[in-house]
């Protein structure tokens, strides 16, 4: 019951280093020659055989039917011919492997006679100084593997999602691979699950950010209202984000309650702290998305409540101008008998009474908040 203890310690992220030289973990192909193949090996009692037995996928399923064990093949951005052989070799089904090829496909997990096809999004967070307009703040990838009695094929489309410290931790817990392929899917959702929340706090200190400036005072010639470009680049990552954590939760769940011969019964269990981790992405993600609904009409209301600013004072200083504008409109008519033309202090008095009719309305309109 040891290894039932420390599964879910074996499965996490460590930050020991591992006590197997990396060069133990490398295959022996010629690495001057481009390949899709980025590791093929084969696993026997949770330890990794000799690279020199299985070099090729082939001779790796070839080790496997003689001595038993699985094999694991990591596959990065195969192209059709380079795949067409390895789906024969494995007899994967012709719509799983268009799929996998061919990537941009939605986080999904499908049944294929005794093979189980799953599709995770990969998230990762794009660092950055200051959160713009057109800042990316997450990047996507894709993971896709194949599951079967004795063999694992994960295909990898992206820069981003390597799989290759996660295989080193695995090899440094042969009692847990010994389990066989449903504990390296199990590790791989974890994997990708753990991504998911690393990337959900840097996305919350985005948000904390861009609600911060929003409630603010605006600096010197930034008015109200200047922020809705970065609130909308931000909610368009958090969708992104969204279309990665809300498909999963159902194959994650499948994995975790229901029955399934290509799974251990003591790895499925694991199976369902997976699924309660990704539940708690997916209500983040969710308050994102609505919060930033929030920020985003905050800013649009403080802008129109500034337009608004605007316009009263506009109108309030055209009242004050049209006193004048008036009075002297007129007596700048040209009708021979009008009251006052001829009177020493009727030019004085026309601009005493201008002065203190504008001042007046001033003093009105600045005690009412218009000025």
């Amino acid at each position: 019951m040891s290894m039932i203890r420390d599964l879910r310690a074996a499965v996490r992220p460590s930050l020991r280093k591992s006590s197997i030289p990396y060069n133990s973990y490398d295959t022996t192909r010629d690495p001057t020659v481009s390949s899709a193949v980025v590791d093929c090996a084969v696993y026997r009692d949770g330890s990794r055989l000799a690279a020199d037995a299985c070099q090729t996928p082939h001779e790796a399923m070839l080790r496997v039917r003689e001595d038993g064990g699985f094999a694991w093949i990591g596959l990065h951005e195969p192209t059709e011919e380079e795949f067409a052989g390895i789906a024969r070799e494995f007899g994967l089904h012709p719509l799983a492997v268009e799929d996998a090829v061919h990537a941009h496909q939605r986080p999904k997990l499908e049944r294929y006679d005794d093979t189980l096809f799953t599709v995770f999004q990969t998230i990762h967070y794009v660092e950055h100084t200051e959160l713009t307009a057109t800042s990316e703040v997450v990047e996507t990838g894709e993971v896709m593997c194949f599951t079967g009695r004795d063999f694992v094929i994960t295909v990898r489309h992206g820069g981003q999602g390597s799989l290759r410290a996660l295989r080193h931790r695995l090899q440094d817990d042969p009692e847990l691979l010994a389990k066989g392929p449903s504990a390296v899917l199990h590790s791989i959702a974890d994997h990708v699950v753990d991504g998911y929340i690393a990337v959900a706090a840097s996305v919350q200190d985005d948000i904390d950010e861009v609600e911060i400036d929003v409630f603010s005072t605006p600096a010197k010639g930034s008015p109200r209202g200047s922020d809705a470009g970065r609130i909308y680049q931000l909610k368009r990552e958090v969708l992104q984000f969204k279309r990665a954590v809300s498909p999963l939760l159902r194959p994650m769940q499948l994995l975790s309650e229901r029955p399934m011969r290509l799974i251990d019964p003591d790895i499925q269990k694991y199976f369902r702290d997976v699924a309660d981790h990704l539940a708690r992405v997916h209500e983040e993600v969710i308050g994102f998305d609505e919060l930033l609904n929030s920020i985003l009409q905050a800013n649009l209301a403080q802008a129109t409540v500034t337009q608004n600013e605007d316009m009263r004072k506009i109108t309030s200083w055209a009242a004050i101008i049209a006193v004048p504008t008036m009075i002297c409109g007129v007596y700048g008519m040209n009708f021979r008998h009008m009251p006052e033309l001829r009177w020493t202090y009727g030019y004085p008095m026309v601009l005493g009474v201008i002065g203190v009719v504008c001042f007046s309305i001033h003093r009105i309109l600045k005690r009412n908040g218009w000025l």
